[in-house]
C-alpha cells in the first residue's frame, strides 16, 4: 500500500475516534444522575403549603422541607406565641401616676363644661325664683346627670339656699362643691385590683362596644401599671378585627409589655385568654390584662360569647377586675351599654374615655348610680399617658374652677 493512503486512513481514523470521544463526553454531562428530578419551576414559585419540595418521579424520594425558624418565640400553645421585645429597643418611661390628676383638673378647666360654670352662675343671682330653679335642672339633665340625681341635687340646693340664705359667691362655690361631691361620692372604692396575689396574677378583662378605644385603653393602663413597678402580660383576644393584636403588642412593646397573641386570623378568642393567663401564672407576672373584641350591646351572641371568654379564664383564676370602656360623650346610650354588659360578665369598674372633650360630667354620677359600680380610670386625651385614676374631689374642683 502506497505511503499516502495509509498516511490518509491513520488521519481519518483519528478524526473519527476524537469525534467519537467528545461525543460521550458531553451525553455523560448532560445524564441525569439516578434518584433526582429536574424541575424547570423556580424555588420560589412552589404551591401554597408545599414547604418548598419539588414533585419527584415515582422512583425518586422527595427532598427534605428546608427548616422553618418560628416568627414568634417562645410558643405558648397551638398557634399561639408571644410576642417578645426586641432586645435592642429603647424603652419608653411613661408619666408618674400622680401627675396625672393634676393634668386632668387643668383639661377639664379648659373644656367647655357647662356644668360647673352654669350652676354657680344661677346660683349667684340676688333672686333665685322658680324660673331659676328650672333652669338649674334643665342645666343638670343636659350634663347627663340624670333624673333622680338631678331632682336629688336640687332638692338639696333649694333647701340650703332657702335655710343658709347667702347670695356669697364664696359661699355659693363652697356649697355646690359639697353637693357635688356628695353625688359623685368618694366613698366609692376606685382602686383598681391589680395587686398580685400569692400563687397567681391579677386578672384584668376590659370590655366594651366597637369604637370606644378598649385596646387604647389596654395599652395606656399597662403604662400606669409599669409606672406602678408592675410586671404586666398582655392578652389579644381581640381576634376578629384586624390588625387588634398586632395593635396591642406594640402598645406593649414601648414599655417592654409582651403580648400573648393568636398566630392565625380568627382564632377563638377563649382560647387566647386562657393562654395568656396560663403564660401569666408561668411567668409569675403582677397582671394579666386581656383585651377583648367589641361588640354591640343587642348582639346576643357576641355577647354569650364574652360571658364564655370569662368563664375559660376562670378555669385556671379568678377574674379580678371587669372593666367597661365608655366614650363620655355618648351621654345616655352609654348608660345602656353599661347595664347589658354588667348583667353579662359583672362590671367591677368604668373607664371613661374622652372625658376633657365634653361638657357633660354628669354622665359620671349617672352610671355610678345606675350600675352602683364606680368609675375608677378617665381618659384625658389622645397621648399614650392621657388616662389617670379617677377621683371624685378632684373631679368637682374641675367642674367648678
Amino acid at each position: 500500500m502506497p505511503t499516502q493512503d495509509l498516511f490518509l486512513i491513520i488521519a481519518v481514523a483519528a478524526v473519527v475516534l476524537i469525534l467519537g470521544v467528545g461525543t460521550a463526553f458531553l451525553l455523560r454531562g448532560r445524564k441525569t444522575p439516578p434518584g433526582t428530578y429536574t424541575s424547570t419551576r423556580d424555588a420560589n414559585d412552589q404551591p401554597a403549603g408545599s414547604g418548598g419540595t419539588a414533585v419527584a418521579e415515582p422512583e425518586a424520594p422527595a427532598a427534605p422541607a428546608p427548616a422553618v425558624e418560628p416568627a414568634q418565640a417562645p410558643p405558648v400553645g397551638p398557634d399561639l406565641g408571644v410576642e417578645q421585645l426586641p432586645e435592642a429597643a429603647v424603652l419608653e418611661v411613661p408619666a408618674p401616676v400622680r401627675g396625672r390628676l393634676a393634668r386632668l383638673r387643668a383639661r377639664l378647666v379648659r373644656s367647655n363644661n357647662a356644668l360647673g360654670k352654669g350652676l354657680l352662675a344661677l346660683l349667684s343671682r340676688d333672686t333665685i325664683d322658680e324660673d331659676v330653679w328650672d333652669e338649674i335642672e334643665e342645666t343638670l339633665l343636659l350634663a347627663d346627670l340624670g333624673t333622680e340625681p338631678t331632682q336629688e341635687l336640687v332638692g338639696a340646693l333649694r333647701e340650703r339656699v332657702k335655710v343658709e340664705g347667702s347670695r356669697d359667691p364664696q359661699h355659693v362655690h363652697d356649697m355646690l362643691r359639697e353637693e357635688l361631691v356628695r353625688l359623685v361620692d368618694p366613698s366609692m372604692d376606685r382602686e383598681l385590683a391589680s395587686q398580685r396575689h400569692p400563687d397567681r396574677p391579677a386578672i384584668v378583662m376590659v370590655v366594651g362596644v366597637n369604637g370606644v378605644g378598649k385596646t387604647t385603653t389596654i395599652g395606656k393602663l399597662a403604662r400606669v401599671l409599669v409606672a406602678q413597678d408592675k410586671d404586666v402580660l398582655l392578652g389579644a383576644a381581640d381576634t376578629f378585627r384586624a390588625a387588634a393584636a398586632e395593635q396591642l403588642a406594640t402598645w406593649g412593646d414601648r414599655v417592654g409589655v409582651p403580648t400573648v397573641k393568636a398566630d392565625v386570623d380568627g382564632a377563638d378568642p377563649a382560647s387566647v385568654a386562657f393562654e395568656a393567663v396560663r403564660a401569666g401564672i408561668e411567668q409569675e407576672v403582677d397582671v394579666v390584662m386581656i383585651d377583648t373584641a367589641g361588640r354591640l350591646q343587642n348582639k346576643v351572641g357576641l355577647m354569650d360569647e364574652l360571658g364564655k371568654i370569662k368563664r375559660v379564664v376562670e378555669k385556671q383564676a379568678t377574674v379580678d377586675e371587669v372593666l367597661l370602656v365608655l366614650d363620655a360623650t355618648t351621654g345616655q346610650n352609654g348608660l345602656n351599654q353599661a347595664k347589658v354588659f354588667s348583667e353579662v360578665v359583672n362590671v367591677t369598674g368604668i373607664v371613661l374615655t374622652k372625658l376633657d372633650g365634653t361638657a357633660k360630667g354628669g354622665i359620671v354620677v349617672a352610671i355610678q348610680r345606675q350600675l352602683g359600680v364606680p368609675v375608677k380610670l378617665v381618659g384625658l386625651g389622645e397621648g399614650p399617658d392621657d388616662l389617670a385614676p379617677f377621683d371624685a374631689e378632684a373631679f368637682v374642683d374641675a367642674l367648678l374652677d
